[in-house]
């Protein structure tokens, strides 16, 4: 199974120096995590509940178009991931696993 890839048929574009449809929204979803990214810093030093609060709900916001974002480029093709076996997804689950037994417990 290894190298195998789960991929929708890319979407045909045409590659001239103009931006297309692929360079539109491979810009959209560098925006959203770069906002994502400096959402949660600001999140990380407000001391103000409620603009805390008003933040943390346009973070989301933006948090579930950034996913909307990644699905639409895979239905189109412009994303793909990788099989795993499955032997080494069970591997990596027992792992980290281990990691969460290490933390101490309230």
């Amino acid at each position: 199974m290894a190298d195998q890839k789960i991929k929708n048929p890319e979407l045909p574009i045409n590659k001239t120096s103009a931006m297309n449809d692929l360079d539109f929204i491979t810009d959209i979803l560098s925006t959203e995590k770069y906002m994502t990214a400096s959402y949660c810093t600001a999140l990380n030093e407000f001391s103000h509940n409620e603009l805390y609060q008003e933040i943390s709900a346009i973070f989301n916001e933006s948090q579930d178009c950034q996913r909307e974002i990644y699905n639409l480029m895979f239905k189109k093709g412009f994303y793909g991931i990788e099989a795993q076996d499955s032997n080494k997804l069970q591997q990596s689950y027992e792992q980290f696993q281990g990691y969460m037994n290490q933390f101490p417990t309230h």
